[in-house]
């Protein structure tokens, strides 16, 4: 909120200042001042009765003045705080759809993720699978191999004896 101008900061601290501790003693004091002159003979019961009267007249009329200032300018600053609140709501509107959004987002994002772990299980179950045949068939190459190794030793055997004889 801008700040005010002059007079409305001038009647705001006057509104402040009457509203205190020492604006209600200063005015007793004033009060037992002028009552004390009335019976002291300084001035006559009438004439003190007559300037109290007018002014405190005068300080009613400009108080209420100063304090429907105040009352203004009051509501003019609930007024901006009310508009501030508004736009605060509207960002905080915003904002929660922003994070509804993030949230989709996320949950998308996690079932990916867990797509991604499910393919790669899939992968490393199908890898051992190949392991494991390439392994029964390296171990059935090898008994082929030593079969093979066999029929020819037993073959050279028998040639061998055929030769000889």
């Amino acid at each position: 909120m801008e700040k005010p101008p002059r007079v409305q900061q001038i009647a705001l601290a006057i509104t402040r200042w009457i509203g205190s501790p020492q604006s209600i003693i200063i005015h007793t004091v004033l009060f037992a001042v002028s009552f004390t002159a009335s019976i002291g003979g300084y001035i006559t019961f009438d004439r003190m009765l007559l300037v109290l009267t007018t002014i405190v007249s005068l300080e009613a009329i400009y108080l209420s003045i100063f304090i429907q200032m105040t009352i203004n300018y009051t509501t003019a600053s609930i007024r901006e705080v009310g508009e501030d609140i508004e736009e605060i709501q509207e960002d905080v509107g915003e904002l929660q759809e922003d994070v509804e959004e993030i949230t989709e987002d996320v949950g998308e994002l996690q079932e990916d993720v867990e797509e991604i772990s499910e393919d790669a299980n899939e992968d490393e179950q199908r890898d051992k699978e190949h392991q494991h045949t390439l392994a029964d068939i390296q171990r059935d190459l090898r008994t082929l191999m030593d079969d093979i190794d066999r029929l020819k030793s037993e073959e050279d055997k028998s040639l061998g004896i055929t030769a000889s004889k």
